[in-house]
């Protein structure tokens, strides 16, 4: 028996439902990664300006080091705790509104698969098929698994994947933390207490206009553009924070 030939148009489809599988998986891997690259540089601003307002109010005083040591370390400390418990709620929040939706789509299956069966057609119908197609494509899909079905088209979720509120919260927790680190340990390791501020400045900025840039790949978005919003907001919360510091540091006992 001879083997069939696919057509041009079978190959080409076989083409592109395999590009757009891979589509879906590398977007649902970029998110994760994007979710890093946003906690790190909150981590990085937040706990920037911190040190900065200390830096300010403890100018010219001998505890200055001890004392942008110890904000430093209760805003990395503070802050990936505050990001990994926020995390967590809204992801948890999401994962019960997922469940709760299945459960729901799973009776009504029950109590009438007939009036489900149409409204998934009636689906198929919105995306551009013919009314016959959709109720044969709706029909095929029913029998392998209705469930499914129903979840990817309807709700956009999976029935039997959930998301993880203990990994997104982990994730927070590393991604904040690690961001938090750099103006740290360049604010506090840095030998010469007059270079201290400037070398801080120059840590910050390097490393959101990195972090600007590698959120602008992943979202296909102009780095340029990216950059310059990640760096202004640093330094802007850089010196407000320092001038807020000066400003009520003279009531702060050396």
């Amino acid at each position: 028996m001879a083997k069939k030939t696919k057509t041009p148009y079978e190959v080409e489809g076989a083409i592109i439902a395999t590009e757009e599988f891979q589509k879906s998986s590398m977007a649902h891997k970029l998110n994760w990664l994007r979710a890093g690259v946003l906690g790190a540089n909150d981590g990085i601003v937040s706990t920037a300006g911190l040190i900065f307002g200390v830096a300010g109010a403890t100018a010219g005083q001998a505890n200055a080091p001890q004392a942008i040591f110890v904000a430093g370390v209760a805003a990395l400390v503070a802050g990936s705790i505050s990001m990994a418990g926020g995390e967590y709620t809204s992801v948890s929040a999401q994962k019960d509104s997922e469940i709760a939706a299945i459960a729901k789509e799973r009776k009504e299956l029950k109590d009438n698969p007939e009036a489900e069966l149409r409204e998934l057609a009636w689906f198929y119908e919105q995306k551009g098929m013919s009314p016959k197609l959709a109720k044969a494509v709706a029909e095929e899909l029913t029998e392998k698994d209705a469930l499914r079905a129903h979840a990817e088209a309807e709700l956009g979720i999976s029935h039997d994947e959930h998301v993880s509120p203990s990994a997104a919260a982990i994730s927070s927790f590393v991604a904040f933390a690690a961001g938090s680190l750099l103006p740290l340990l360049t604010a506090t390791a840095t030998p010469w207490a007059n270079l201290r501020i400037p070398f801080t400045v120059a840590a910050v900025i390097l490393s959101l206009g990195l972090t600007g840039y590698v959120a602008a790949q992943i979202g296909g978005a102009k780095p340029l553009r990216a950059i310059l919003r990640n760096v202004l907001v640093s330094l802007l919360t850089m010196g407000v924070t320092y001038g807020i510091g000066l400003l009520v540091g003279g009531g702060i006992p050396a």
